[in-house]
Parts: C-alpha cells; structure tokens; sequence
C-alpha cells in the first residue's frame, strides 16, 4: 500500500521550505533522553539500534542518527525519497507500520509524528504490535499521541521561501461530531513560483483516541508505560488562541 496524500507524495519537497532542522533536533533530543531513561532498567546496555515507524522525511533521523544505528519505515515514496537524500547512510524501507515484519530487534522503536494515521483501534492495536514484535526484551517503545481529552479544534499556519518559490500552508484541526473517534486535518497551500501561484487541497481522516484506549493499546501489548506531556511544539504556527499539547507514551516490554 502506498499513501494517497498529495502532501506526503507530490508535494513532499516542501518540507524543506516550511521545517526548521533545528526545532526536529530539539523535539527529538527530549525522545533520545526519554529512550535512554526508560532503557537503563531493561536493557543491558545502552540502546544502539532504533526502528523508526512513519519516518517521513527524515526529520527527526537528524537527531536520532547521532546516537543510533537507525532503520526508518514509511509508506509514502516522495517523503522516502527526501529522507535518503537526507540521510543517504540510513536505510529507509517503504512499509505499512500496521503489518512489517523485518525478522530482526531493535533496542527501540519510535512513532514521534503519525501513529494519528491509525484510524481504528484494531489499527492501533496493529501498529502498537508490529513495534512490540521488533523489540529486542527490555526494549523500549516511544509514540507520541495526543488523547481525546486534551485535543481541540486548530489553526495553524506555515511559511517559507527560498531559490524564487514561495510556500504557505494553512491547516485546519476539526473534531468531527458525525465522524466519532477521529479528526480531520485539512491542509490548503498556495505556492508561488517565481510569481505564479498554484493551490492544492488535501484532507486527511485521523484517529482520536481517549487516555483509556491508550492505557488499554499498551498493557495488552504487555508494555509497561508511563507518559510526559510534550507542549510548544507547535506553537509558533498556532493561529489565535490554539493549544497543541500532546503525549509521549514509553511503553517497555518485558
């Protein structure tokens, strides 16, 4: 399975306009710190090798190359292809986070930015498990969610430009009333260049989840779990009075 979304495929190359490196290496040094807390009471030694899930364009691999042996999954090609360019030392697989299988243990895995791609709880379930089976006993897990209790309804908006072209996107958060257990997230770009202006639409349908499913997904994986709250990330492109905060889950099995 390939994924549909324009924003992932054909319009993949404007993560380099809209994405700061350093705001993806200060995230992923607070996911670095938490793996290598929870793993010193399981593991060994210190965690080597890190199975990245949904690894987009590489983003965070920036970071996570630095401090670990890294294999990043995803199922989109055009963010695949900005990755290798990226990090042409880190092998990069196109997969389904819900069903690989790669017959070998990583130290740990990580969901930092899509496990909302999981629209079901059998989908959650499913990917949840797919990080269990590929962890190494005493491994850790690592996703970053964000529970149905403390999302909202948000705006947000990103810029940037650079070599003559122009790039906004403007995206919508809304909780669905007709559609329970997700959210949708809306995203619209104008893009100019050299003057010229052209516009794209996409829509994407993502799970939402309450903290009760999250604990239930983790013990049932036979994960024991503890949580951080995440909060700024986001909030530079926040339109008016939004609030972003998400949740780190550490999941450790046994």
């Amino acid at each position: 399975m390939t994924s549909p979304w324009i924003a992932y495929n054909d319009l993949a190359w404007v993560d380099d306009w809209l994405a700061d490196a350093a705001d993806y290496e200060r995230e992923a040094a607070v996911y670095v710190e938490l793996i290598r807390r929870a793993a010193t009471s399981g593991l060994v030694r210190a965690p080597r090798t890190l199975l990245h899930l949904g690894c987009g364009a590489g983003g965070h691999d920036r970071e996570f190359k630095r401090h670990f042996a890294i294999t990043g999954v995803d199922l989109s090609p055009g963010m695949l292809n900005m990755a290798r360019t990226r990090h042409p030392e880190i092998e990069y697989l196109e997969d389904d986070m819900r069903s690989v299988r790669l017959n070998r243990r990583f130290d740990a895995v990580v969901i930092p930015d899509c496990i909302d791609y999981m629209t079901t709880l059998d989908e959650l379930r499913q990917a949840v498990q797919t990080a269990v089976d590929h962890l190494h006993p005493g491994g850790v897990l690592l996703v970053v969610g964000k529970p149905a209790e403390t999302f909202q309804d948000n705006n947000f908006a990103y810029t940037g430009e650079k070599d003559g072209v122009h790039v906004t996107l403007l995206e919508n958060n809304y909780v669905n009333p007709y559609r329970p257990g997700t959210y949708e997230a809306a995203l619209f770009y104008l893009i100019r260049r050299h003057g010229d202006l052209t516009t794209h639409a996409d829509l994407h349908v993502l799970g939402l989840f309450p903290q009760a499913t999250w604990d239930q997904v983790f013990q049932e994986a036979g994960l024991a779990m503890r949580q951080e709250i995440l909060d700024g990330v986001y909030d530079k492109f926040l339109l008016n009075d939004g609030a972003y905060p998400m949740t780190i889950f550490v999941g450790q099995n046994s």
